[in-house]
């Protein structure tokens, strides 16, 4: 029952990303097993609010659904090459009349990202900030916890923020509101 609620999931998804064959099989029954392991953890829990068979199905739902999400983060693919550097400002949608000023900016960044930040914040903000790993896959892939992250990433931004006022391209009293 368990598979093939897995297999069910797997398959509504699979055409939005891309998943077929020996991929889609090992998806669906990686997020079966542990779904079977959170269901025997949990068993005791069970309330009788609603059917067994719907409160389990939930589980493998939640494993399908985490699986394909570290599945396509485990290895991005993308490095962050000079030429991804340079298409930072497309990313952020920069306007195309000031590209030199933006070109500046992100050497600047590129530079503090580069010699300032600790190789920890350097790899979280890379991820994050630049290559848009979502924050979940980053934990799991780290072994760390969400706090600890935002942590790291808002000691990143604080530091490099710091710099880019300091090189004057941020004002000193610029605050979020």
């Amino acid at each position: 029952m368990v598979l093939r609620v897995a297999r069910a999931e797997t398959s509504r998804r699979a055409p939005r990303l891309r998943i077929s064959g020996p991929e889609f099989d090992d998806l669906a029954h990686q997020a079966a097993a542990d779904a079977m392991m959170a269901i025997i953890s949990k068993v005791e829990q069970f309330r009788g609010d609603s059917r067994f068979t719907t409160w389990a199905y939930k589980f493998v739902i939640f494993e399908v659904s985490g699986k394909i999400g570290r599945h396509f983060w485990r290895d991005p693919g993308v490095r962050l090459d000079t030429e991804d550097w340079d298409r930072l400002p497309e990313r952020l949608e920069l306007d195309p009349a000031r590209e030199a000023e933006w070109r500046d900016l992100i050497a600047a960044i590129r530079h503090i990202v580069d010699g300032d930040l600790t190789a920890h914040q350097r790899r979280v903000f890379v991820a994050l900030v630049l290559n848009g790993i979502p924050l979940d896959a980053l934990v799991a892939e780290s072994g760390s916890n969400r706090n600890a992250i935002y942590k790291t990433l808002f000691d990143a931004r604080r530091k490099l923020a710091a710099r880019l006022t300091a090189m004057g391209y941020l004002n000193h009293d610029t605050r979020r509101s």
